[in-house]
């Protein structure tokens, strides 16, 4: 056996040392529920497209095409999609997929994908082939209906790991009964190299008829009921009595777009909410901004409050979910009770107003995403989850490690 690998930790903690492995590379099948956009799905590219290619054989299954399908095979990295909507028909299709790569880990993103690769796996091993070890990361704070819950609380004793995205998440599943499985926290991370030295959009601005020196609030989120937007445009008004030439820029696509437009409307303030749709520059968008803004009504956790952070821009978020794990009120951003649009507008009013409040919070922000919030370090985590999985698997069929 070789040295061992030396792989640095760039969040500022030691480097990593893993043990080398004799067997090939560790085989490894990451389960999305859909191909669409969202932070699960910027989780697996994140996930796939940094871990050691030497070290692990990553293959994507998605359960619908999707922009993010797209995008992952842009990147080289190889996807199946299975666009079967009867899950048992889904589940004999990844079987199908498994038998063939022969996969030492399934993580499955998401409750569809949750529960059709779970059942793959279990099918696999009852039709005589070695069964992977099975992970799922519990990506959102949906609450799921009694069906649900049951089918949830039927897999997870035969689930080898659950990874939670935050305290409340973790705190979730065992309010739904969801015991029998161990559970690791594992924070989502920034994509420094793609949120820290990023320049802001130089074209936005001519782009949406919006003037140089007009502060421009924003919102990077899917256009979906539990995102709260209607709660931002309903306080817009308030901040536009302080700022009248502001601009909230409303980035993302969802169903929510006609009916939000139409608050927009109702309020007469359509001149002064611009809905971007779906943009592939949001790094340079989101650096743009004079401020950032979450207004979830739930939240797992919050990825583009982070990559807002990242870029030092001040925040105002929702105090709900995962959020307050990484948001400090006061010290690296502001949080207000979801639903408030008074308390959300005075936050926002409160930032375009005190610039040096703003500037510390943002730089405290940014301080804090590079030294527990960084892309490698959740990667290096779930590195070590897969090492300790794949080594098991490898001590139970022989195969040298």
């Amino acid at each position: 056996m070789g040295a061992d690998l030396e792989r640095d930790d760039p969040c500022g903690g030691e480097a990593v040392v893993r043990a080398p492995l004799e067997g090939g590379r560790i085989r490894v099948v990451e389960v999305m529920a859909t191909g669409t956009n969202g932070g699960a799905q910027e989780h697996v590219f994140s996930l796939a497209s940094r871990m050691d290619r030497d070290r692990y054989d990553v293959r994507v299954v998605s359960l619908s095409h999707g922009s993010s399908v797209r995008r992952l095979e842009k990147a080289g990295i190889d996807v199946t999609v299975i666009d079967e909507p009867d899950d048992r028909v889904a589940v004999r299709a990844l079987v199908e997929q498994l038998a063939h790569f022969e996969p030492e880990v399934i993580h499955n993103h998401m409750f569809r994908a949750e529960v059709v690769g779970t059942r793959a796996a279990l099918q696999l091993g009852e039709q005589g082939c070695k069964r992977p070890a099975v992970v799922s990361t519990i990506h959102s704070s949906r609450v799921r209906c009694v069906e649900d819950r049951q089918t949830l609380r039927q897999l997870t004793p035969l689930t080898d790991r659950l990874i939670v995205v935050s305290k409340a998440i973790e705190r979730k599943i065992r309010e739904e009964g969801r015991y029998g499985a161990p559970v690791s926290l594992i924070y989502n991370g920034v994509d420094l190299q793609r949120y820290n030295h990023q320049q802001p959009c130089c074209t936005f601005r001519e782009e949406f008829g919006i003037p140089e020196g007009v502060p421009v609030v924003g919102v990077v989120a899917r256009l979906e009921a539990e995102k709260g937007h209607r709660t931002l445009v309903d306080g817009w008004p308030v901040v536009l009595e302080s700022h009248p030439d502001a601009r909230l820029l409303i980035v993302g696509e969802g169903s929510e777009r006609n009916s939000l437009e139409a608050q927009a409307a109702s309020l007469g303030i359509s001149d002064r909410v611009v809905f971007t749709g779906r943009r592939e520059d949001v790094p340079a968008v989101t650096a743009a901004l004079d401020v950032a803004v979450l207004p979830s009504y739930r939240e797992a956790q919050g990825l583009s409050v982070l990559e807002a952070m990242a870029l030092s821009r001040p925040v105002v978020a929702s105090n709900v979910g995962g959020i307050p794990e990484m948001i400090e009120d006061g010290v690296s951003g502001l949080l207000v009770p979801p639903g408030d649009c008074d308390a959300l507008a005075g936050a926002i009013v409160r930032l375009l107003s005190d610039h040096p409040f703003a500037d510390m919070l943002a730089k405290r922000g940014h301080d804090l995403v590079h030294e527990r919030f960084c892309i490698e370090l959740m990667t290096s985590q779930i590195e070590t989850l897969y090492d300790e999985l794949a080594l098991k698997f490898r001590a139970s069929t022989g195969v040298p490690r």
